[in-house]
């Protein structure tokens, strides 16, 4: 029975996260639309495929012990493709500066994973080991994907708009972390629950900010269509005087 749960709540944490793989298609549509990133941030995405990498080898049975995580290493390997093509899209639109932002973060990231491979490989010999290595790697990686959408948190204060914070992107955080949390515990797989302990109060926080300054967004919303009202008026207005004196000059 308890096995049957944790196969159960690794499907619908399959589902929570490739919706949350999937909802930078929405930005990438609007990045391609406009042809330019706008004040999009890349991190995400970038964080995103370290931590599918590294998920995905975690599972595999070279560092598990046979397939006891084959949801995990699924979903992540459909991640890794979809995370890599976001951040094509992202470097072919960007401008140079942010291209060589990305390249700066994304090469030593992409390293990173390779010699976490490496090692884990060639230097322990046995699963659990390797778990314990390749585990605490990806919970670091893990609590930066959570995290990552708050690299927009300042701009969100700031200007008072959750425009460059995506709500899917929060919402499905939250699902998905709250979710592979479950699996993880029912497993006592504490690297795989940990991240998510600190992922879903992330989420939740996000979720909490883009509610406050999206009402606050729609309170103010209206008045600019006001004050376009108004000044229309104005300038029928004008119009009406500049007519009605041209009218008596002529006369």
């Amino acid at each position: 029975m308890g096995e049957r749960l944790r196969l159960a709540t690794g499907v619908m944490g399959n589902a929570a996260s490739l919706l949350l793989y999937s909802t930078p298609i929405l930005t990438m549509s609007r990045i391609i639309r406009k042809k330019s990133t706008e004040e999009f941030s890349c991190v995400p995405y970038i964080t995103a495929l370290l931590n599918c990498l590294l998920y995905t080898w975690y599972g595999l049975p070279v560092v598990s012990c046979g397939w006891e995580n084959f949801p995990v290493v699924t979903i992540n390997g459909l991640g890794i493709l979809l995370e890599f093509s976001f951040i094509l899209i992202y470097l072919w639109f960007a401008s140079r500066t942010r291209k060589m932002k990305v390249i700066a973060i994304l090469i030593p990231l992409i390293v990173m994973f390779f010699i976490t491979v490496s090692i884990s490989t060639f230097v322990f010999h046995d699963h659990h080991h390797r778990k314990v290595f390749v585990g605490s790697i990806g919970l670091v990686a893990s609590v930066s994907m959570y995290g990552s959408p708050l690299v927009v948190v300042k701009q969100v204060i700031a200007t008072k708009s959750v425009e460059f914070m995506p709500f899917y992107l929060s919402f499905f955080s939250f699902l998905s972390s709250s979710l592979w949390m479950a699996y993880g515990l029912l497993g006592h797989d504490l690297f795989l629950a940990s991240p998510n302990l600190v992922g879903s109060p992330l989420g939740i926080f996000q979720l909490l900010l883009y509610c406050k300054y999206r009402k606050r967004a729609m309170k103010t919303m209206g008045t600019p269509n006001e004050w376009d009202l108004e000044e229309n008026d104005e300038k029928s207005k004008q119009k009406q005087i500049v007519i009605s004196e041209s009218e008596n000059g002529k006369s």
